[in-house]
């Protein structure tokens, strides 16, 4: 039988850094996010001071720029973080859709791995127990996966095979 060659992240890479991208629409839910995202960065391996925080007025604005920090090529990964909590209108669908479509594109786009910490929910209830202490918050989820989709990414970079 075949060896089957299996890449995959049991830590963060020597040497990244993170940008987290983070809505300061709805703060009491993602400041909650945020400590958890840089909780599990730090968790997972990461200094301090390869951490970057992006604070942008809204979750609309969290793509744009998540993209320019990909862009700059410093970053690893990005974590996405935002609340974005239902209404009377029809505002919710369009702004959650928009964000997570704007964060998949600015991810393929630039080639560096983001990870969706978008919260989007029925109410600031709903929304507070995805913010709690620990592992069972999202922005704490999303670090991990950025964490390991940044080594997964620098694997693939390591084993690619050059173009003839």
């Amino acid at each position: 039988m075949q060896t089957v060659r299996t890449i995959e992240a049991p830590a963060a890479p020597k040497g990244s850094r993170f940008a987290v991208v983070v809505s300061k629409f709805n703060d009491s839910v993602t400041e909650r996010l945020e400590n958890g995202a840089i909780r599990a960065l730090t968790a997972g391996g990461v200094e301090s001071a390869a951490i970057t925080v992006v604070r942008v007025p809204g979750a609309f604005e969290i793509p744009i720029a998540a993209r320019h920090a990909a862009l700059t090529g410093r970053f690893g990964a990005v974590v996405c973080l935002g609340c974005v909590i239902k209404g009377e209108t029809p505002h919710f669908e369009y702004i959650a859709a928009a964000v997570a479509h704007g964060i998949t594109d600015a991810a393929a786009a630039t080639g560096v791995p983001m990870a969706f910490g978008v919260l989007t929910t029925n109410s600031i209830e709903e929304a507070l127990a995805r913010a709690v202490e620990g592992s069972g918050n999202k922005g704490y989820e999303a670090a991990v996966a950025a964490v390991e989709m940044a080594e997964v990414i620098a694997q693939l970079t390591r084993h690619a095979t050059p173009k003839a």
